[in-house]
This record gives structure tokens, C-alpha cells and sequence, in this order.
């Protein structure tokens, strides 16, 4: 792993590494859509922005929302989406680096968003499930 707080120039082995740790078991397009769907859902966890996106996940209790990372300063390092026991649940693994509200940076942040599959209208959707 590089070390902590290389910056970009640290990404793309934090990303090989992911990638070596767990080889690839889903269909390419799962994998794109559960990708994309797992950096949705962090970059809303931790900035604030998009949450209305996801109601099922995130509360709707109607209280502002005071973001715990910066958005300026808030990157996803590497990202991976695999199986999560059974062909019908993934999980989304991020590794991510950010500023929080009190200035301090950190990079290698770990997140894991899972999912399960499910049928809508006769289409196959991968839907998020909130944190335990």
C-alpha cells in the first residue's frame, strides 16, 4: 500500500492491490452499475450531497444534514464490487480519502455499501441496502 497521505499518485495502487485481494465474480455490467451506484451513496454519506437520491437508505427526518467531509477535499481512491455470498447480494468495498469539518485530512478510509438484487417489473436492479 503507498503510504498515508501520498495523494493521487497513491490511487492507483490502492486500487490494484483491492483488485488482487478479491479477483473479479460479477458480470461486467453489474459491476459498472454497482460501482457506480456504491460512489453515489458514499459521496452522499459523506458530503451531504445526494442524499435525496437514496430515501431508503439515508433518514428523511427532515433535519438539515451537517456534512461531515468536505466535498472540495473528498476523493474515492479505489473501488470494487463482488459477490457477497449468494448471486442475488453484492457488496461495493470503497477506499477513500477526506478532509472533515475540522480540517483534519485522512486517506484509506474503508466503506462497504451492500446490495441486493431484486426484480421490478420484470427488470433486474441492484437496490441498497441502509447500514446496520
Amino acid at each position: 500500500m503507498p503510504a498515508h497521505g501520498e495523494g493521487v499518485a497513491g490511487d492507483r495502487v490502492v486500487q490494484q492491490n483491492l483488485e488482487a485481494a478479491w479477483p473479479a465474480d460479477l458480470p461486467a455490467d453489474d459491476e459498472r452499475e454497482l460501482l457506480a451506484a456504491g460512489r453515489a451513496l458514499l459521496r452522499a454519506d459523506a458530503t451531504g450531497t445526494g442524499r435525496a437520491k437514496w430515501p431508503s437508505v439515508f433518514d428523511d427526518s427532515g433535519y438539515a444534514v451537517a456534512p461531515a467531509f468536505a466535498t472540495a477535499r473528498f476523493r474515492i481512491q479505489a473501488a470494487i464490487a463482488r459477490r457477497d455470498g449468494r448471486r442475488n447480494k453484492a457488496v461495493v468495498h470503497l477506499v477513500w480519502a477526506g478532509q472533515d469539518r475540522g480540517g483534519t485530512f485522512t486517506d484509506l478510509r474503508i466503506t462497504d455499501w451492500f446490495f441486493t438484487r431484486t426484480n421490478k417489473k420484470g427488470a433486474a436492479t441492484w437496490t441498497a441496502q441502509p447500514p446496520t
